[in-house]
């Protein structure tokens, strides 16, 4: 895999390494050579050209580590490297109406750093696969890699390099590498019964955030709450900062990337257990319909926050450290996994939450 000529898609090893990280820096990309077309439109990656836009994102990779075939990535003694890739899809995933090129930064980014924390990994770089439409303005580019470095800077995780190819629709692939140590990573398989489920913060608040951006604007809602939940939405924060407060011993667990009660079968599932969820004891988005506001928490997924499975003390620890944090549920021998509320009963089910190929 190399960055792929923008043209004619053949490998231009005369003038770079094919390879995960053929990026290299150019002090003056003004002589690059112009692509020959009939008319370009201006301040476009058609004007720009393969190697103008190479010379645009290698800004973003440090020097030292671009230029050969694959990345050299130093992993202390007695870890496990941590592996993980989202795409994102215009269309699918984001849109102009909702999303700038900066957020789709962040967020393709952010997806990528929850998926490590699921892991209990620290993050050390991401690599970065995009294809893009040739009438596409520079600016969605530079923006799009702002986004990225402004999501990776509080945890120290280079841009590696990527791949480049020209594509109709705009799709964002990032592969995120962590690592972890070997005995102590974070599974969906080892959760038991009696352990208590817990949730790292408010979940609903990506969908809430999504609803304002598309649709209603609730009178009730004031600013700072809307705000937030926009916020919420275009920038989440992956939850690495948890990491240091856990047990040093078994937690099972995932990101809730699709939704809290994916999230719970598909761990009850991994590890041959079933649980009850206590509605409750859901943090929720401050929405004013609260029938709507649990719908959401439970399937409306892109909170990034982590549920976890792990001995009722230590889930009381954690919470005592963790304000935002909250035990919302049980697992249990009985492989049903159970929405529990005052007065009612109900089955969680994979069906109401978004299904790729089945959801138009």
């Amino acid at each position: 895999m190399g960055w792929i000529s923008w043209w004619n898609r053949r490998r231009r090893k005369d003038f770079l390494p094919s390879g995960l990280l053929s990026i290299f820096r150019i002090p003056n990309p003004s002589f690059l050579p112009t692509p020959n077309t009939q008319h370009p439109t201006p301040n476009t990656l058609q004007t720009l050209g393969e190697q103008g836009l190479l010379a645009l994102v290698q800004q973003f990779s440090p020097i030292a580590i671009t230029g050969d075939d694959a990345a050299l990535v130093n992993v202390e003694a007695d870890k496990s490297i941590a592996i993980t890739t989202d795409v994102l899809v215009d269309g699918v995933h984001f849109s102009n109406r909702t999303t700038s090129a900066f957020d789709v930064g962040w967020r393709s980014i952010a997806a990528n750093l929850s998926d490590l924390a699921a892991m209990r990994a620290t993050p050390l770089g991401v690599t970065v696969g995009l294809s893009l439409p040739g009438n596409l303005a520079i600016d969605w580019v530079e923006q799009l890699y702002q986004g990225m470095a402004a999501c990776l800077q509080p945890y120290d995780a280079p841009i590696l390099g990527g791949d480049l190819t020209r594509s109709t629709v705009k799709t964002v692939a990032i592969t995120a590498i962590g690592q972890v140590d070997r005995d102590r990573a974070i599974c969906r398989s080892t959760a038991q019964p009696g352990d208590a489920i817990l949730v790292t913060g408010v979940h609903g608040a990506s969908r809430a955030g999504l609803e304002l951006l598309l649709h209603s604007d609730p009178a009730e809602l004031e600013p700072e709450v809307r705000s937030r939940l926009i916020q919420a939405h275009q920038r989440p924060v992956p939850r690495l900062d948890v990491l240091p407060l856990l047990p040093i011993d078994r937690v099972a667990g995932m990101d809730s990337s699709d939704g809290l009660a994916d999230a719970v079968l598909q761990i009850c599932r991994s590890s041959g257990v079933g649980a009850e969820v206590w509605r409750d004891r859901i943090p929720l988005a401050a929405w004013p319909n609260r029938a709507q506001a649990i719908e959401w928490a439970l399937y409306g997924g892109e909170d990034f926050e982590l549920v976890l499975c792990l001995a009722i003390e230590q889930a009381e620890s954690v919470c005592d450290q963790l304000p935002e944090a909250a035990i919302v549920g049980r697992i249990t021998v009985d492989r049903e996994v159970v929405l529990i509320s005052e007065n009612a009963r109900e089955v969680l089910s994979f069906d109401r939450g978004f299904q790729h190929f089945s959801s138009y």
